[in-house]
């Protein structure tokens, strides 16, 4: 693998500083987010309010995220940057001073994971668009793939490092940690220097620019494909994050530290993948990655529900967070590269719908299943829906791939690596 290649997008200063105070704060979300999942399932020990607590984390994204996407094509998205960022600060401070005061209660971790999530709502459409400001064109695949890279790399370091901070210390420094990690992207955010954003004079009105995002996004075929697999994905088989405490506490009896490895294994699947994706030239052949992806998501799902051996569900949640990761970021690179400048913020607000809004729904439903029936067959039923999915977009690659090629050839765009 030529690494040089694989890591081009840090080349360019600004996009160097994104992406160390990014990685940061990502680590510090999982941090706050192992800290209230343990909290919350130390002081009820229930599968249903887990469930709530992840539901109410990431419920926002799927109602909010459009707005945030819009909110990107009609303002400065670096004046936005700065101020979700700063935002983001707030829930983690709070929960600091309710924990160390002893006034903590489970309705308050519910409430302020609602507030992150609603941050995290308009946050991400216009982080992801923001990416085209820093880097050339051509360098946009690395760099969206280092973004998934930055993702994967908090999801594997942020557990570890919550498992051993709940060890040694309580869940409040947990919090206390995440503030600080958004005092750096702040100060990340405010040393870069980029050339304001032209924005063209905006003449409809906010619900009109909503719905032709809507229409543009329905009518090009890519988009409209392959946003389904990916919803299916997060609705059915992410949500084994929310569920993990229980397998780590009841299935292999362990403790916050053994959470934090099974979490932190699922995020090396996704480093893995990112670095992969990372290494392309370009973006043709990724149906291929996709449907790959997609079946690997799946079928480890299951494995991981019915193991009773701990080194082969550490490699089945391996694989389950490659495939979601490498499927999610392999669709948000085709989109990016395909659609109009003019159209990328609202088109990746829906994106942030099904990447991370149907997470809630899944969390929420995941969570009242896994009460009635058990964490290992709720998620073993996830996987086979996932696998039957990833079958059925199998068999329309063929047509998708024929919808793409015209748009490659268009922009110019060589067949590289496959």
């Amino acid at each position: 693998m030529d690494f040089k290649h694989t890591l081009r997008a840090l080349r360019h200063r600004n996009y160097r500083l994104f992406f160390c105070g990014q990685t940061l704060s990502i680590v510090g979300n999982w941090v706050q987010q192992i800290a209230m999942a343990w909290l919350v399932y130390r002081m009820t020990e229930s599968a249903w309010l887990l469930g709530v607590t992840g539901f109410a984390g990431q419920i926002a994204i799927l109602v909010l995220a459009p707005f945030g996407g819009l909110w990107a094509d009609r303002f400065d998205r670096h004046r936005l940057l700065l101020i979700t960022q700063a935002l983001s600060a707030v829930p983690p401070l709070v929960l600091a001073v309710l924990s160390y005061s002893g006034m903590i209660e489970v309705w308050h971790v519910v409430v302020m994971a609602l507030l992150t999530g609603i941050v995290n709502a308009i946050d991400t459409p216009i982080r992801l668009t923001f990416t085209t400001g820093m880097v050339p064109r051509k360098d946009l695949p690395s760099a969206i793939a280092m973004n998934a890279l930055m993702q994967s790399l908090g999801r594997m370091i942020g557990p570890t490092v919550a498992g051993a901070l709940l060890a040694v210390s309580t869940e409040a420094f947990c919090f206390v940690v995440n503030t600080l990690s958004k005092a750096i992207i702040v100060g990340s955010v405010i040393m870069i220097t980029i050339a304001p954003q032209m924005i063209p004079p905006v003449t409809a009105s906010p619900w009109q620019q909503m719905r032709e995002g809507m229409r543009y996004a329905w009518e090009l075929i890519p988009v409209r494909w392959l946003l389904p697999m990916v919803a299916t994905i997060s609705f059915m088989v992410t949500p084994y994050q929310t569920l993990m405490p229980i397998f780590a506490a009841e299935v292999f009896g362990g403790d916050a530290t053994l959470l934090g490895l099974l979490i932190g294994a699922a995020g090396g699947g996704g480093v893995i993948g990112m670095l992969a994706l990372a290494s392309r030239r370009d973006v043709r052949g990724l149906t291929r990655w996709v449907t790959f992806a997609s079946l690997s998501a799946g079928l480890s799902a299951i494995v991981f529900a019915w193991s009773p051996w701990l080194p082969l569900s550490l490699l089945a949640i391996a694989v389950t967070g490659f495939g979601i990761v490498v499927n999610g970021m392999s669709v948000s690179t085709m989109i990016q590269t395909i659609v109009d400048d003019r159209m990328r913020g609202r088109v990746m607000g829906i994106f942030s719908m099904a990447f991370l809004g149907m997470y809630p729904l899944g969390s929420l439903a995941g969570g009242a299943l896994a009460s009635v029936i058990g964490a290992p067959a709720t998620l073993a039923i996830g996987g086979c829906i996932c696998t039957v999915a990833a079958l059925l977009l199998w068999r329309r690659m063929p047509a998708l791939r024929a919808h793409l090629r015209p748009i490659y050839d268009r922009l110019e765009i060589t067949n590289k690596n496959n």
